[in-house]
């Protein structure tokens, strides 16, 4: 009796050490990867200036929809409403604290969730110890891409967000649960569908590894079928012709002029945007990570005799379907990597930890994590040097001020600029809704922009040439050419009834009417 008694509270030592130790890198990888996002936040102009174009959008239709329009029958938006039921509720405060404050809001509340996701994450792989942890975890906190995608209102923090909730719902350790948990992960996961429809990449994953179990696969589907239902069908069914045209066949027939290259792709994947590197380089870095993956996984199954855990299984196809679907559109962009990062690293978490732990962790349990937590300390100080390094953001809203009155009727291309100097809401009648402009385009001419045929379109030129006709000013970005279908009409129509704002201040591209607009 003495030695067990003894032999259990050691044990009991031993585990409390080890949740303690798990538990204390969560929270300093929580820590980090909020201080990165944050840090971009307090770059000059970030926090209420222009620094994209996609978060206008996502952000304005939530604007529009408070305001009383109905989206997809009043104004395109070319992806699901999940986003705008989220930024609903800043949306009401932005008619207080104005367009330019709520997005300010949504823009902390977005690095906080990325931070919160790199904690998910370490909630979800946390019964593997401290070495998984600080491998999972610290490459989602510092992961150049990811962090990038937390400067702003963009749709991945909170589709990863919904992805992590339905994860650490649907597992129990490395295994799946049983029961009530898995509906409510998968209501998680229809959710995020209702954000982004990449979701489905992990639904099907999952979908897959529920099929021995009859009852779990029941469970999970409803779950997931709720999740996405209940939010779509009363947007669904306002337009139904226009919502399944606006966000699916929009988005799978679109044209672009130019293809983003391979390379370029897998250096976001790979983490080596910033890195000073050639194409050649990028895909030879690229394919021995993969090769050293594999290798790892084949040991591990062949040699070591360890099959794959449900949890790995899930993350390693998701991985690979998730890359596949990034090499395929035309179209990427920095932010799309930031979905891939959780699943890539629970993929890597397993064979990067057995390396550590073989090699040099074999005296001290945690020297290991050590070794990994001053890697992610080296990638960290490059992040930081990214961030010292930024270009401020363009703030329009003082000079915007001084020549645009409140409640103006203001045409632009970029949503952001209005939204920034809190001249998006206008109380002119008949002003156009639109808020997307390449997204219309996109919708109304089956997937074409300005620069790939959104001009030929007869549908696509009505629409602008009744923006412009209602419209008291204009704001026009550089890459108007892509997201306005100029037609000779059009282009006669703008000179001969706008002229430059040549107040000392003005924003650039802002013109202003000089004749009475259409009634």
């Amino acid at each position: 009796m003495p030695i067990a008694h003894a032999s259990g509270k050691t044990g009991g030592r031993h585990v409390q050490h080890c949740v303690r130790a798990t538990t204390a890198v969560i929270a300093a990888a929580t820590v980090l990867g909020l201080g990165l996002r944050l840090g971009q936040l307090a770059q000059p102009g970030f926090l209420m200036g222009v620094t994209e174009y996609d978060d206008g959008v996502y952000f304005g239709d939530a604007v529009r929809m408070v305001h009383g329009a109905v989206p997809y029958r009043n104004f395109v938006a070319v992806h699901p409403p999940g986003i705008m039921l989220l930024m609903a509720p800043l949306a009401v405060l932005s008619k207080t604290i104005g367009t330019a404050g709520g997005l300010a809001v949504a823009r902390v509340l977005t690095a906080c969730v990325g931070a919160a996701n790199v904690m998910l994450l370490g909630w979800l792989v946390r019964h593997r110890g401290a070495l998984w942890v600080a491998v999972a975890c610290g490459l989602l906190a510092v992961f150049p891409d990811a962090v990038a995608a937390a400067h702003t209102l963009l749709l991945e923090p909170w589709l990863i967000l919904f992805c992590l909730t339905g994860m650490v719902a649907v597992f129990d350790g490395d295994a799946l649960r049983q029961g009530k948990m898995l509906w409510w992960g998968g209501a998680a996961f229809g959710f995020a569908c209702v954000i982004k429809l990449w979701a489905i990449v992990p639904v099907l994953a999952l979908a897959a590894l529920c099929l021995r179990r009859r009852r779990a696969a029941v469970t999970f589907g409803i779950g997931v079928s709720v999740g996405f239902l209940v939010p779509i069908i009363p947007f669904a069914a306002t337009a139904p012709k226009s919502f399944i045209n606006n966000v699916i066949v929009a988005q799978l027939s679109r044209v672009d002029d130019v293809r983003v290259p391979t390379w370029q792709r897998l250096a976001s994947m790979t983490g080596l945007t910033h890195a000073d590197m050639g194409s050649a380089m990028v895909l030879a870095v690229s394919v021995t990570v993969s090769i050293l993956i594999i290798f790892c996984y084949a040991r591990a199954a062949l040699i070591a005799g360890h099959s794959l855990s449900a949890l790995q299984w899930f993350a390693l196809t998701t991985t690979v379907g998730i890359v596949t679907a990034f090499l395929y559109p035309a179209d990427f962009y920095y932010h799309y990597t930031a979905f891939l990062v959780p699943f890539l690293a629970i993929t890597l978490a397993p064979p990067i930890a057995g390396v550590l732990a073989t090699k040099w962790a074999r005296r001290a349990r945690y020297t290991g994590a050590g070794l990994a937590l001053v890697v992610i300390a080296v990638l960290t100080v490059a992040q930081v040097r990214n961030l010292t390094t930024a270009e401020h953001a363009y703030n329009p809203a003082r000079a915007a001020e001084l020549v645009i009155t409140p409640g103006a009727c203001v045409l632009t291309d970029t949503a952001s600029f209005t939204i920034a100097a809190n001249r998006f809401v206008s109380t002119v009648p008949d002003c156009p809704v639109l808020v997307d402009a390449i997204g219309t385009d996109y919708s109304l001419s089956h997937g074409r922009n300005g620069v790939t045929g959104a001009d030929q379109v007869p549908a696509v030129r009505q629409l602008w040439a009744a923006a412009f006709a209602h419209a008291q000013y204009v704001w026009v970005s550089d890459l108007n050419h892509r997201r306005i279908a100029w037609t000779p009409l059009l282009t006669t129509y703008f000179r001969t009834h706008f002229r430059p704002v040549h107040t000392p201040g003005a924003p650039q591209g802002l013109y202003i009417r000089t004749t009475e607009p259409r009634p």
